[in-house]
């Protein structure tokens, strides 16, 4: 059972959080957390995404945790963004 905060029940279909933590964080926290670590499918609505279209050494849960401006700043060399369409309109190069 869930309370108006969405706490009570995991969000998530897959996750590398203890069981007791998911249960007991709200939907609104749960959704904060990057897909790679605990997905609640929220990527798509929260812009939590990564921008690679190539080769990264960056964990994937830090790319989706981080934001654009430092992806963009990440060299392609560690973090390929070449090509990748960011929100501001600008596309990696």
């Amino acid at each position: 059972m869930q309370n108006d905060q969405g706490q009570g029940a995991s969000h998530a279909k897959d996750s590398s959080l203890p069981k007791t933590v998911q249960d007991k964080a709200p939907k609104s926290v749960e959704d904060k957390i990057p897909d790679a670590a605990h997905d609640t499918g929220a990527n798509k609505e929260t812009g939590k995404v990564s921008h690679a279209t190539g080769d990264s050494k960056v964990p994937k849960v830090l790319q989706e945790g981080l934001p654009e401006g430092v992806e963009k700043a990440v060299p392609n060399a560690l973090h390929d963004t070449s090509g990748a369409k960011f929100s501001d309109g600008s596309v990696g190069k």
